[in-house]
């Protein structure tokens, strides 16, 4: 099989910056920050927004192409209630907007740039924010949202390697300063729309995003200057054959992804119903202050950043004594974990006040115990495929793991529509088994997998 090589000189490097990295890193996490905070932002509101305002009559009959949509959906589904809908929605959305990127990746890599596509994609999604303020343009908007997030994620972050030479001891640290950006920006994001969407209504929330989305275009462009050029397509060459090694990991691989489907079914879902749990079993009042929902998740870009440097801590001890878990192993923990947090939120009637709700604390808790399941087992996954994956498919491999989200968040959605009809701890229960079998599994098939996946030599 042929494909096409991309060479790219070698790029000059800008002079050092803040912490001796070049500019075009705090260009690059600059506009991945804005970005955040846009599609984060947006995302804490959706649902709410659906089940509180766009799904319900009077709304619902204006969205341009709804009803074709609806009956597609239940064809497969089944006849589902407004809050069914919106998070079977919601979940197709939140899916597509984790596959896409490997399009998107495709097509700067081979048709415009990585450069164009970034100003692309971010030119479309905030055009989807805005779209978002009109109930007729609904399913525009998340088509444009889908497509832009696509076309900018699939080619912003592949620029951050490219500021560095082989051998640049800074690179180490750019992936993690990079990521902090990311992480800010899911923190920021929620707190600013449900403030503006609790005081201004709904189209406030989503207007700041497609503001944010601007900002972070507008510090891309102004930053154009450091950032790599775009790599120039050489001849086409024949792609070394898969060694039995290669084939070997192939198949270990295929073992796992599915498994990391169940940890992503579970995750997904505290983007979609958890929202709705936290709106009706939620004592949310401080004082005299009603927290708003969306607040609520502001927790998953704070917390990773909190327990990230005792977990690191605690992996250096335990590789001096010999005792660190393998990559297999903190996956089934986070698994084990992120199964004891949703099963923390089924236990919340167990501490629900005389008003029916149980106390805030026990959901800043629970996000506090599914980030360090998610520290656990996302980043891990993605050093396995980055560490174990043939040469030649590293890229492709990538973005399998990735794929992952996108199946499991289309599943969680349909999950969803069961929150009407279990109880809520049922509910939460099944998310539980869901995550905790697949740890059970990579702790079962934990031996043929490591063999597989081993290195050769």
């Amino acid at each position: 099989m042929a494909e096409t090589a991309l060479q790219a000189p070698a790029p000059a490097l800008p002079k050092p910056s803040m912490f001796d990295q070049p500019r075009g890193l705090w260009v690059l996490s600059g506009t991945e920050l804005w970005e955040r905070i846009s599609f984060h932002g947006m995302q804490a509101l959706l649902v709410l927004y659906m089940v509180g305002q766009l799904l319900l009559p009077g709304h619902i009959e204006r969205i341009a192409g709804f009803a074709t949509f609806r009956s597609i959906v239940e064809g497969v589904t089944g006849p589902l209630s407004v809050q069914a809908l919106a998070a079977q929605t919601f979940g197709l959305y939140v899916g597509l907007v984790y596959f896409t990127p490997v399009i998107g990746g495709v097509i700067g890599d081979r048709i415009t740039g990585r450069r164009l596509a970034v100003i692309i994609g971010g030119l479309a999604m905030a055009a989807g924010h805005l779209c978002l303020a009109f109930d007729e343009s609904f399913l525009i908007a998340l088509l444009l949202l889908i497509i832009g997030a696509g076309m900018l994620r699939g080619n912003l972050a592949a620029q951050v390697k490219s500021l560095y030479a082989e051998g640049d001891r800074r690179s180490a640290d750019a992936f993690q300063l990079y990521y902090v950006s990311i992480n800010i920006g899911a923190f920021i994001a929620p707190i600013i729309t449900g403030a503006l969407a609790v005081a201004y209504g709904w189209h406030s929330g989503f207007a700041f995003a497609a503001i944010g989305m601007m900002i972070g275009l507008g510090v891309y462009v102004a930053g154009q200057r450091w950032l790599p050029a775009d790599a120039k397509r050489g001849p086409r060459e024949h792609r070394a054959p898969l060694t039995d090694g290669d084939r070997r990991r192939l198949i270990g691989f295929a073992m796992v992804w599915p498994l990391q489907i169940a940890f992503w079914i579970a995750q997904s879902q505290v983007w979609n119903v958890y929202n709705l749990w936290v709106r009706d079993h939620v004592s949310l009042g401080l004082g005299g202050f009603q927290v708003p929902v969306p607040w609520l998740q502001a927790l998953d870009g704070l917390a990773p950043v909190i327990v990230m440097p005792f977990f690191l801590a605690l992996w250096r001890r335990q590789a001096a004594k010999g005792r660190e878990p393998d990559d297999l192993g903190k996956m089934a923990i986070g698994c084990f974990i992120f199964a004891g947090g949703t099963a923390w939120l089924a236990l919340a009637p167990l501490v629900e006040g005389s008003d029916g709700r149980a106390p805030i604390l026990w959901a800043v808790a629970f996000h506090l115990l599914s980030n360090i399941g998610w520290l656990y087992f996302t980043p891990i996954a993605l050093a396995l495929y980055a560490t174990r994956s043939p040469a030649g498919l590293r890229g492709t491999l990538l973005g399998i793991n990735y794929l992952a989200t996108f199946f499991a968040s289309t599943i969680s959605g349909r999950l969803g529509g069961l929150y009407e009809t279990l109880s809520p701890s049922q509910f939460w229960l099944l998310h539980a088994a869901i995550v905790g079998g697949g740890g059970i599994a990579l702790i079962a098939l934990g031996r043929p997998i490591r063999s597989l996946l081993r290195e050769d030599g």
